[in-house]
C-alpha cells in the first residue's frame, strides 16, 4: 500500500532529475571538462555501494605513477569549502572518508610513490581550480561520489551498483534509494557491481550484465567485485604503544556506522564469535557517550572490532578518554575482482598511454 501512494512521488522526483540532466545533457547548463584527467567514481543509489573502498583501491593504482588528488564533498564535516587535508585534520574537519584516504595514502609516501593530495570542497568546479593552483603538477583527479554532479564532467565515469540491491530492481525517491531514473546509468563508462558473492557464476554475471544494459550503453564494460577482509588490526599503533597480535581475536562486539553493513556482519559471524552487532548510522560522529556504551557492552576476554571507516573516529575518542585500546581492533578491507581486472586497471589508467 505505501508503495502505491509513493509512486507519484517517484515520478516527480524522477520528473525533476530528468529535467536537470536534460539541461546538462544539452549544454544548456554548462559544465566544467578539467584540464587534467579526472575519474568520478559515485552511484545511482544513497550510500550503500562499497564507494570507499573502491576509491581506495583506484589511488592505490593510480598515486604508483602519477601525481594523483582525491577531490571528495566531505560529507559529514563540520566545515565548509575547499579544504587540503593534512596531519592536524579530523572527522569534523574533512569527513570520515576523507580522513581515511589521508592516513591511507596522503600522510606517508614510499620511496618509489608521489604522495596523495587528499581535498574535499562542495562545489567541485570550483575547488579543482584550487586544486591545480595547490599542485600544478597533477595528472589525475578522483572525484569522490560524485556520478550527480553535472557541474564537472570528467574523463572517466565509474558507476558502482550493490549486488545486493542492483538499481535496475530499485527506484526513485521517496519509494526508494535512486538518486535518479535507472536511465542515468546511460552516462557511465565503466559499471562495478560491488560485493558479489566469490561464487557468482559465469550464467550469473551475463545474466546481471544483459539487465544492466537495458539502462546503459550497450557497450559499456561491466566489472563485478568483491570484498577481502584482513587479520583484525590493533588500535594501539595509532596511540603510540605495541600492538597485540590480531590473531588472538575470538570473540567480538562488532560497531559499525556504515550503510548496508550486513555484508560486513555475515562475513564477522563466520569468522569470529559475534555477540553483538552495535549499529550505528553512516559517517556518525562519535561521542564519549557512545564510547562509555560500547565498552559496557565488551564482556571480559571479548574485544571491540570496527571497520577503518569507524577507526579514523574512535582511535582519537579512545585516546582523549583514556581508554584501554588494547581490547579495540579495526578490519581492513580491499577490493578484488572476480575475473577481469587487468582489463579495469588498464582502462582506468589510459589518460598515461
Amino acid at each position: 500500500m505505501l508503495d502505491r501512494l509513493l509512486t507519484p512521488l517517484n515520478w516527480l522526483y524522477g520528473g525533476i532529475t530528468d529535467v536537470r540532466n536534460l539541461l546538462y545533457d544539452s549544454s544548456i547548463t554548462k559544465s566544467l571538462r578539467p584540464p587534467i584527467y579526472t575519474i568520478s567514481v559515485g552511484n545511482l543509489t544513497v550510500g550503500g555501494t562499497g564507494k570507499t573502498p573502491h576509491v581506495d583501491y583506484l589511488v592505490d593504482l593510480l598515486k604508483k605513477t602519477a601525481p594523483t588528488a582525491t577531490l571528495s564533498r566531505g560529507y559529514g564535516r563540520r566545515t565548509h569549502g575547499f579544504r587540503i587535508a593534512t596531519d592536524v585534520d579530523t572527522a569534523d574537519t574533512i569527513g570520515d572518508e576523507p580522513l581515511l584516504l589521508y592516513r591511507k595514502h596522503g600522510k606517508t609516501a614510499g620511496p618509489d610513490q608521489v604522495r596523495v593530495t587528499v581535498s574535499v570542497g562542495e562545489k567541485r568546479a570550483e575547488a579543482i581550480t584550487k586544486l591545480l593552483e595547490y599542485s600544478s603538477d597533477l595528472q589525475v583527479i578522483i572525484l569522490d561520489d560524485a556520478f550527480q554532479h553535472r557541474p564537472v564532467q570528467p574523463h572517466l565515469n565509474i558507476l558502482l551498483t550493490d549486488f545486493n540491491r542492483p538499481f535496475y530492481q530499485d527506484q526513485p525517491f521517496p519509494g526508494g534509494r535512486l538518486r535518479e531514473r535507472r536511465h542515468g546509468a546511460r552516462r557511465a563508462d565503466l559499471i562495478v557491481v560491488t560485493k558479489c558473492p566469490d561464487n557468482l557464476s559465469s550464467a550469473e554475471q551475463t545474466g546481471i550484465r544483459q539487465r544492466i544494459q537495458v539502462y546503459s550503453r550497450a557497450d559499456v564494460p561491466v566489472f563485478f567485485t568483491g570484498f577481502r577482509y584482513g587479520k583484525p588490526v590493533c588500535f594501539l599503533p595509532e596511540l603510540g604503544v605495541q600492538a597485540r597480535n590480531g590473531e588472538e581475536v575470538k570473540s567480538v562486539v562488532l560497531v559499525s556506522g556504515i550503510a548496508r553493513p550486513e555484508p560486513l556482519e555475515e562475513y564477522v559471524k563466520a569468522r569470529f564469535s559475534m555477540l553483538r552487532h552495535l549499529q550505528f548510522a553512516d559517517h556518525y560522529r562519535y561521542t564519549p557517550d557512545d564510547l562509555e556504551k560500547i565498552q559496557r557492552a565488551v564482556p571480559p576476554g571479548a574485544a571491540v572490532l570496527t571497520t577503518e571507516k569507524d577507526f579514523v573516529k574512535l582511535a582519537p575518542l579512545v585516546a582523549e578518554m583514556g581508554a584501554d585500546a588494547t581490547g579495540f581492533y579495526y578490519l581492513p578491507i580491499e577490493v578484488k575482482f572476480l575475473k577481469d581486472e587487468n582489463r579495469f586497471r588498464e582502462m582506468s589508467t589510459q589518460f598515461q598511454r
